[in-house]
């Protein structure tokens, strides 16, 4: 199991909370009738955030493997790709 370091996770949780923000701006967006251009291009950019938050934890993961003094494992390495392969 890849443990998460707290210290590369602090500008991920930034990232997801600003995507909070925006997911709500989009919300709003759509509450108030706003035109389909303004609602779609807000909705891309909570898209890119989370994709960029989650290959992020995923760096991280795979960081954290590569310098384990035990090197990675075979079920370590299987995980790590099929978290990446969820987000590709």
């Amino acid at each position: 199991m890849v443990t998460l370091n707290t210290d590369d996770m602090t500008p991920v949780v930034n990232r997801l909370r600003r995507a909070q923000g925006q997911l709500g701006g989009v919300i709003r967006l759509i509450e108030e009738g706003r035109d389909c251009k303004d609602v779609v291009t807000q909705l891309a950019a909570v898209n890119r955030a989370l994709d960029r938050a989650g290959f992020a934890i995923v760096s991280s993961g795979l960081r954290e493997c590569l310098t384990s003094p035990d090197g990675i494992n075979e079920e370590d390495h299987a995980a790590m790709e099929k978290l990446f392969l969820t987000l590709a």
